[in-house]
């Protein structure tokens, strides 16, 4: 038979990661220090952390970030059957300046504060590692990493035509417009022969990376149709965007109700109500990718006639500005794509021929319909569904 430990005995193994270290902490009762150690990132270093932590058996392990620089530890872990904790960097920032060392901040003091925030916060997620989800954060990131490489280069080839070109190049600038205007330059002096040369030299570069943009593209969607997920059938949400989405939330059991999802989506308003006066402001925190995720959703569903257009008219109709009305409206389509995650996750809850009962190409803001008012604020619970979802 089999005996937990107490929630006051408990043993907890904080790790603060970085790219060539890990430092590991272990505290215990009281959320007082008993050791810490660091260690190289790699097998021998891995060895070396399971020897130190091999000292307190019935030990917890917790990570700060561990989607992050965390991820290969957590990785180890996992594959070794062992449970580990994600500790939100902000989290353990702030017990590292309520502690007594006066926010000071090494790696040992930022180990204890992961320990310490893992034994005194609730609800902290249980890391999970999903192969499919981690390859496609890869490619999510790659590509978005290409694009920006791919508009400095633009950006410096722009500046060295308007030095050739009197009257410059245009924004929307592609590799064969570029090439045309160049076509145009003939320059006799060294110092334009020498900038027509390096914009050639960019022309060739932009098209090599349009090839991999090319190419990342065709990765992405051929692993959103291996995933099965519905919302690219969502208007305003295609490949790219779906990629991004369910490589961003990964396990969405993981948030309790759809306002869980919000607030971790930034679409979620703050309450900064004080006395009698009771407002809410615009929240700044979030998942800020995500976030510019349904800023598109939203944005293309106002460019044409659809049921997230008349919603949005609504509000404004209400008295509301674009701006605030534009935030009601992605704190609803919030709404939508949390459900249509939770079908995808849970198919057995009611499929029809595509797979989900009601998931539909006109699928929208007003997939949910709450009382007057609500999504102007912060939502406690789940929202209800609407029969015409």
């Amino acid at each position: 038979m089999s005996h937990s430990t107490p929630e006051s005995d408990r043993i907890m193994i904080g790790i603060d990661p970085h790219k060539a270290s890990w430092t590991a902490a272990a505290v215990g009762p009281g959320l007082q220090p008993l050791a810490t150690v660091r260690v190289p990132v790699g097998p021998h270093g891995y060895r070396d952390l399971r020897r130190f932590v091999a000292r307190w058996p019935d030990a917890m392990w917790a990570i700060e970030g561990a989607g992050g620089l965390g991820a290969p530890l957590a990785a180890r872990l996992s594959a070794d059957g062992i449970a580990a904790v994600d500790v939100p960097a902000k989290l353990a920032a702030r017990v590292r300046v309520l502690s007594t060392g006066h926010g000071r901040k090494n790696d040992d003091a930022d180990a204890i504060s992961v320990a310490v925030a893992a034994l005194s916060a609730a609800g902290l997620r249980t890391v999970t590692v999903d192969e499919e989800v981690t390859a496609l954060r890869a490619l999510v990131e790659h590509r978005d990493d290409v694009v920006k490489t791919r508009t400095q280069t633009v950006n410096r080839l722009h500046v060295l035509l308007t030095q050739l070109i009197p009257a410059g190049a245009p924004r929307q600038l592609t590799a064969d417009t570029a090439a045309q205007l160049l076509r145009t330059v003939r320059p006799r002096s060294l110092g334009p022969r020498t900038l027509r040369r390096l914009a050639a030299d960019l022309i060739t570069e932009i098209r090599r990376l349009d090839r991999r943009i090319t190419v990342a593209n065709t990765e992405i969607a051929a692993a959103v149709q291996a995933s099965r997920s519905t919302l690219s059938e969502l208007r305003g949400i295609g490949n790219l965007t779906t990629g991004k989405i369910l490589a961003r939330v990964g396990d969405v059991h993981r948030f309790r109700s759809a306002a869980a999802f919000a607030s971790y989506t930034g679409t979620a308003p703050i309450e900064v109500s004080s006395g009698d006066v009771v407002r809410h402001r615009l929240s700044r925190a979030g998942d800020r990718q995500l976030n510019c995720c349904l800023h598109t959703m939203a944005i293309t569903q106002l460019q044409r006639d659809s049921p997230g257009r008349v919603y949005y008219l609504r509000k404004r109709a209400d008295g509301k500005s674009h701006k605030e009305a534009l935030r009601c409206l992605k704190r609803r389509l919030s709404d939508v794509v949390y459900r249509c995650l939770i079908r995808d996750a849970d198919p057995q809850n009611g499929a029809g021929p595509r797979g989900h009962q009601g998931a539909t190409t006109n699928s929208s803001a007003t997939g949910s319909t709450p009382t007057a008012g609500s999504s102007d604020k912060s939502l406690p619970g789940p929202a209800t569904t609407d029969s015409t979802t």
